[in-house]
């Protein structure tokens, strides 16, 4: 289960390739279960070709998969100033030092100010901005007292940037359904883990049939996911720090399936980082129970100790997440898997089709 050695410093330039705009899905496919599946095998190289719904089929009795059950909150809300300017707020987490402030993203056209009060557009209240935490990060509060019920009423689902949405796009309705995975339990997410986005119960009923587990862990996935690495060398980026809880359920059904001989089969990269993280503060190698918080940055060279296969999206250039699947399978052949994916016209990113890495 070791990785790939790695020869000399890895650059970023290795993990780039060419993607025609129009594969950049838009909309998630009619279906969950529509989506293409590319089949790669780690050991040869070999490619084959299949759909989401061959999923049950493709794994074997006894393997166990792991999905990650974060759920998205609607962070982004759209508002106006007393003026009549137009504000975007992109809520990020709760504050740990005041109780019912978030810090959010703010943006503006214009200069804002320290308590400042935004009417928040589909709703019958705002938001007011405390102060100012960084360039562009505000601590921010509602203005009736709870963010959470706000959210729900008038947010709108953070959308990666390079699904185009209007600030009134028809298609909000659609993504509030579909930018989630039908097992979301746990709030707190401003991605979605987007592998999950393909499963849905049906899949989950012939997954059992076949005798293949399901586990859950949670890492509630930040907006530092989408963004590039912005060094020359891989080894220079700082990987944002996500929250994550790992069951002791989820833990014992780990150490069983490898146990019995069967394979770890992570759905999504979120779920690699948390099995692993937990994995790295365990003396075993076995994936300890409990919560955590992990900025751990899996590039090749890394070795890994839980996870036999991968159930994952295709990832934008130069990115952490591909970086991460080239780990695990070796950068030649996902770039050569990536092209052929190209070349066949998958659908890329969060609403595109998937791969399994096995």
């Amino acid at each position: 289960m070791a990785s790939r050695p790695t020869i000399g410093p890895v650059r970023t330039d290795d993990f780039d390739y060419e993607l025609p705009k129009e594969l950049i899905a838009q909309t998630p496919p009619a279906r969950r279960e529509d989506a293409r599946l590319l089949v790669l095998d780690r050991a040869t190289g070999a490619v084959s070709h299949r759909g989401v719904v061959d999923l049950p089929d493709l794994l074997r009795a006894g393997d166990l998969l792991v999905v990650n059950d974060a759920r998205v909150i609607p962070a982004r809300l759209f508002a106006r100033r007393s003026t009549g300017g137009q504000v975007e707020v992109f809520l990020l987490a709760p504050s740990a030092e005041e109780p019912g402030a978030w810090t959010a993203l703010v943006r503006a056209g214009g200069s804002i100010r320290d308590g400042e009060e935004l009417a928040v557009d589909g709703a019958d209240a705002g938001v007011r901005l405390v102060r100012r935490v960084a360039p562009g990060t505000w601590l921010v509060v509602a203005t009736d007292g709870d963010l959470g019920p706000l959210m729900e009423r008038a947010g709108k689902m953070p959308l990666p940037p390079y699904i185009r949405r209007e600030r009134d796009d028809p298609r909000a309705a659609l993504d509030r359904e579909r930018y989630q995975t039908v097992f979301a339990r746990a709030p707190g997410a401003v991605a979605a883990p987007t592998a999950g986005l393909h499963l849905t119960d049906a899949i989950f009923a012939r997954l059992a049939d076949r005798g293949v587990g399901v586990a859950r862990v949670t890492l509630h996935v930040g907006l530092g996911t989408f963004k590039p690495i912005e060094s020359d060398d891989v080894e220079d980026h700082v990987m944002h720090e996500e929250r994550y809880e790992l069951t002791a359920e989820t833990a014992d059904a780990v150490r069983r399936t490898r146990a019995a001989g069967g394979r770890i089969v992570a759905a999504g990269t979120t779920s690699v980082r948390t099995l692993e993280a937990a994995a790295a503060a365990s003396a075993d190698g076995m994936p300890a129970a409990g919560p955590g918080a992990t900025s751990l940055f899996i590039a090749p060279g890394r070795e890994f100790r839980v996870v036999d296969a991968l159930l994952t999206n295709f990832h934008l250039p130069r990115s952490t997440l591909l970086v991460l699947v080239s780990a695990f399978a070796g950068r030649e052949r996902v770039l050569a898997a990536y092209r052929e994916a190209v070349a066949a016209r998958y659908r890329f990113f969060s609403y595109g089709d998937a791969m399994l890495i096995s």
